[in-house]
């Protein structure tokens, strides 16, 4: 089986040199010349919650040959296009493409390659690239072990090929083969929109959200939103990492104190993660955030339910992209201030 990494950023690298060390052989495809370049000199190093350094094969896209098996798109939804253009020539009839992205990028993918050549998945830990070769596992082993991926097919049923893809991310930690792949891809959503969106926000980890009082009012807001715009288009958010999403949605805001456990417990092992998208703000490249917090908005609209938190999350990180720099925290937290924040919205 020819297997193929599309996009091999801080999650790419760690995967593609778990499943190179659990023996199968895998090209890491990836833009960046010096990543790639360090790559094929240095291995792969993993270092945070793992210290290990792998030899591995990486390739620039315009370097790929053949046609591959199994492919890992792990590309930002940004470069979607252009990336599965790349990706394309090198697929037969019966490959499979297995969605790891952040988001819900399975019809725009299917529509591109083809509903019968795609498969969903979901990651469930965190990584953050720090140099050229060079990436942090910001997720506690045990997690990684236990509940790496969840993968299925879009229409959920049950086939062959899922278990054909289940055994070599299982080399990475658990994979888990689902029923309802869009249900988990809305409770990956949720925790995208939730830590990752107020970690791009606010210019911070998770473990500082977590921290703040402010942030979490509003995180709370976000979960909320997020769910019931999910039950207004029909979805039902599924078990995550043996927890039940849809248990954060609020009653009204004094039901928001009766979360924190649950937050505390699911986040606490990612509490050294700084989201994808606060990297890119740093980089100064364009984020994902229509993708996560903005596909919320979007399919808020759709539906007719005001999502007001997401769209400050939105407002506030586009800001810093045409700022071209990252945000503050001191700065922005006061944008999240419960007393101002109820205010507004209520007049809204």
């Amino acid at each position: 089986m020819r297997i193929a990494i599309m996009g091999a950023g801080s999650l790419g690298t760690i995967i593609g040199a778990l499943i190179t060390a659990g023996g199968k052989e895998v090209d890491l495809i990836d833009i960046n010349k010096e990543h790639v370049e360090a790559l094929n000199h240095s291995g792969a190093k993993i270092t945070g919650f793992m210290d290990l350094c792998v030899p591995v094969k990486a390739l620039l896209p315009n370097e790929m040959t053949g046609k591959y098996d199994l492919v890992f798109l792990l590309t930002k939804q940004v470069y979607n296009q252009t990336s599965l253009e790349q990706l394309q020539p090198h697929l037969h009839p019966d490959s499979i493409v297995c969605t790891l992205q952040n988001g819900i990028p399975e019809d725009f993918v299917s529509s591109y390659i083809g509903r019968e050549r795609t498969i969903g998945g979901v990651v469930g830990f965190g990584a953050t690239w720090i140099e050229p070769g060079v990436s942090e596992l910001a997720t506690e082993a045990h997690t990684v072990k236990n509940y790496a991926f969840d993968i299925g097919e879009l229409d959920g049923s049950m086939t062959p090929r899922l278990k054909e893809v289940k055994s070599v991310l299982d080399l990475v930690g658990h994979c888990h083969i689902s029923d309802n792949i869009m249900g988990i891809k809305w409770s990956k959503l949720l925790m995208n929109a939730t830590f990752s969106g107020m970690s791009a926000a606010l210019g911070c980890k998770f473990g500082e959200v977590l921290s703040s009082e402010m942030a979490m009012f509003s995180l709370a807001h976000i979960a909320d939103e997020t769910i019931k715009v999910a039950r207004a288009h029909g979805i039902k958010l599924e078990v995550m990492q043996g927890k039940d999403m849809e248990f954060l949605e609020l009653q009204d805001e004094n039901d928001i104190p009766n979360k924190m456990d649950f937050y505390q417990e699911v986040w606490g092992p990612h509490s050294n993660t700084k989201a994808s998208m606060l990297q890119d703000l740093e980089k100064n490249r364009k984020s994902e955030i229509d993708y996560i917090n903005g596909f919320v908005c979007k399919k808020g609209r759709e539906a007719g339910i005001k999502t007001p938190y997401n769209d400050l999350v939105v407002k506030l990180v586009k800001e810093s992209e045409n700022k071209g720099c990252a945000p503050e925290f001191t700065c922005n937290i006061k944008h999240f201030d419960p007393s101002v924040l109820s205010k507004v919205i209520a007049h809204d």
